[in-house]
């Protein structure tokens, strides 16, 4: 179950929300200010926080530098603030998305769906094949057996997983893993990073079952359940 803080002070919206986030399966908590959210933050594990500007003890721009000072749980403003400004401000201080009140319920739904992906918080454990990925505690198994993963494998393993049924292109993976290893990425140094991926991963890396290229246009993950 993905578990989401609703940082509001509206409770008319939090009801409303709550029951949109119901309906997609997820499980909604909430807190009318700061104080309470810093509370249920030191009880309870958060897969994301949908979080106002204003609130009656505090500011929600201060409120998300202090939260990404200290964790990587993902942060959505949701908020009637529209202004330039705003928006840049709030994705400048480490928000991973804005969303502009009144919000539409689809489009809400999706921008959440797509920050969870993007976060590796959908789900915990993933099965490609033969293949387990431990999501929370950062692990590969192959057959029952730990499969070894430098940072920028596991990284580029993620990329894949975050983005199912999608054609990725060499440029997109690129501008993903790019700083992970705190090294420049190139071309070719993808080209190696795959081939030792699917040495690891793959039943035969010759002919791959699991990340497919894709000719042309890039690659894609196969065999996700």
């Amino acid at each position: 179950m993905i578990n989401i803080l609703i940082v509001e002070d509206d409770i008319s919206i939090v009801r409303a929300l709550s029951e949109i986030l119901r309906a997609e399966k997820f499980a909604p908590s909430y807190a009318l200010n700061i104080k309470d959210a810093e509370k249920l933050l030191e009880k309870l594990r958060f897969d994301l926080i949908l979080l106002d500007i204003r609130l009656p003890d505090g500011n929600g721009f201060a409120f998300c530098k202090k939260l990404k000072s200290y964790t990587d749980t993902p942060v959505i403003f949701l908020t009637a603030s529209s202004d330039e400004f705003s928006v840049v401000t709030g994705l400048d201080i480490g928000a991973d998305d804005y969303i502009e009140k009144p919000y539409r319920p689809k489009e809400l739904i999706s921008r959440i769906k797509n920050v969870l992906r993007r976060c590796g918080r959908t789900q915990s454990l993933i099965k490609l094949y033969d293949v387990t990925v431990d999501m929370d505690k950062g692990t590969v198994t192959k057959g029952g057996n730990d499969v070894f993963l430098s940072a920028l494998e596991y990284k580029l393993l993620l990329v894949f997983l975050n983005n199912p049924d999608t054609v990725l292109t060499r440029t997109k993976l690129l501008s993903e893993i790019w700083d992970v290893s705190g090294d420049f990425v190139n071309d070719n140094t993808l080209t190696v990073y795959i081939k030792r991926l699917r040495e690891k991963i793959e039943d035969d890396a010759t002919c791959p079952k699991i990340i497919l290229t894709v000719r042309g246009l890039g690659y894609r993950l196969e065999g996700r359940q």
